[in-house]
Protein backbone atom coordinates (compact mmCIF):
# COMPACT_ATOMS: atom_id res chain seq x y z
CA UNK A 1 0.00 0.00 0.00
CA UNK A 2 1.49 3.30 -1.02
CA UNK A 3 1.16 6.62 0.76
CA UNK A 4 -1.44 7.98 -1.65
CA UNK A 5 -3.82 5.08 -0.94
CA UNK A 6 -3.38 5.53 2.80
CA UNK A 7 -3.98 9.26 2.45
CA UNK A 8 -7.19 8.45 0.55
CA UNK A 9 -8.44 6.24 3.39
CA UNK A 10 -7.69 8.99 5.91
CA UNK A 11 -9.46 11.58 3.76
CA UNK A 12 -12.54 9.36 3.53
CA UNK A 13 -12.61 9.03 7.32
CA UNK A 14 -12.20 12.79 7.72
CA UNK A 15 -15.05 13.30 5.26
CA UNK A 16 -17.36 10.97 7.20
CA UNK A 17 -16.63 12.89 10.39
CA UNK A 18 -17.21 16.22 8.68
CA UNK A 19 -20.48 15.04 7.11
CA UNK A 20 -21.73 13.73 10.46
CA UNK A 21 -20.80 17.01 12.15
CA UNK A 22 -22.67 18.93 9.45
CA UNK A 23 -25.76 16.79 9.97
CA UNK A 24 -25.62 17.12 13.76
CA UNK A 25 -25.07 20.87 13.63
CA UNK A 26 -27.72 21.30 10.89
CA UNK A 27 -25.23 22.88 8.50
CA UNK A 28 -25.74 21.58 4.96
CA UNK A 29 -22.56 23.22 3.66
CA UNK A 30 -20.38 21.29 6.10
CA UNK A 31 -22.23 18.07 5.30
CA UNK A 32 -21.72 18.64 1.56
CA UNK A 33 -18.02 19.34 2.11
CA UNK A 34 -17.78 16.07 4.01
CA UNK A 35 -19.36 14.17 1.12
CA UNK A 36 -16.90 15.82 -1.27
CA UNK A 37 -13.98 14.80 0.95
CA UNK A 38 -15.25 11.22 0.96
CA UNK A 39 -15.35 11.11 -2.83
CA UNK A 40 -11.94 12.74 -3.03
CA UNK A 41 -10.53 10.10 -0.69
CA UNK A 42 -12.19 7.29 -2.59
CA UNK A 43 -10.67 8.41 -5.88
CA UNK A 44 -7.28 8.78 -4.26
CA UNK A 45 -7.49 5.34 -2.65
CA UNK A 46 -8.72 3.50 -5.75
CA UNK A 47 -6.27 5.05 -8.19
CA UNK A 48 -3.31 5.47 -5.85
CA UNK A 49 -2.60 8.93 -7.23
CA UNK A 50 -1.42 12.12 -5.61
CA UNK A 51 -3.53 14.92 -4.17
CA UNK A 52 -3.15 17.27 -7.14
CA UNK A 53 -4.13 14.67 -9.71
CA UNK A 54 -7.07 13.54 -7.56
CA UNK A 55 -8.28 17.10 -7.21
CA UNK A 56 -8.06 17.58 -10.97
CA UNK A 57 -9.98 14.33 -11.63
CA UNK A 58 -12.77 15.29 -9.21
CA UNK A 59 -13.07 18.81 -10.64
CA UNK A 60 -13.23 17.41 -14.17
CA UNK A 61 -15.97 14.99 -13.14
CA UNK A 62 -18.01 17.70 -11.46
CA UNK A 63 -17.58 20.00 -14.45
CA UNK A 64 -18.89 17.31 -16.81
CA UNK A 65 -21.85 16.61 -14.53
CA UNK A 66 -23.01 20.08 -13.51
CA UNK A 67 -26.63 19.01 -13.19
CA UNK A 68 -25.81 16.96 -10.10
CA UNK A 69 -26.89 19.12 -7.19
CA UNK A 70 -26.61 16.55 -4.41
CA UNK A 71 -23.67 14.16 -4.34
CA UNK A 72 -25.08 12.22 -1.39
CA UNK A 73 -26.77 9.64 -3.59
CA UNK A 74 -24.51 6.82 -4.64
Amino acid sequence: MNRDRLAGICTQFKGRLKETWGILSVDPQIAAAGRRDQRFGWIQEQRGIGKEETDRALKDFLARNRNWRDLSSG
